[in-house]
């Protein structure tokens, strides 16, 4: 994935699913923002609202239009 193509990426995630500092984040649909050098995905509600999960936490994944299921 390519930083350009960052906004084609919208994933859910699962219920309960906690931020890296331990808090629980909202079950909505996030933008894909990027990955850190330590595994974190980092993903954004909007502009003022971002976070860095697991990537074990993705529910779903959509490109475009096209989905993927996650297990």
């Amino acid at each position: 994935m390519t930083s350009s193509n960052n906004n084609l990426y919208n994933l859910k995630v699962l219920p309960g699913t906690r931020d890296h500092h331990g808090f629980f984040i909202q079950e909505t649909t996030y933008k894909m923002a990027g990955m850190t050098a330590s595994g974190w995905a980092h993903i954004c509600l909007d502009s003022a609202a971002c976070y860095y999960v697991s990537p074990d936490s993705f529910l779903e994944v959509s490109v475009g239009g096209e989905d993927f299921i996650g297990e």
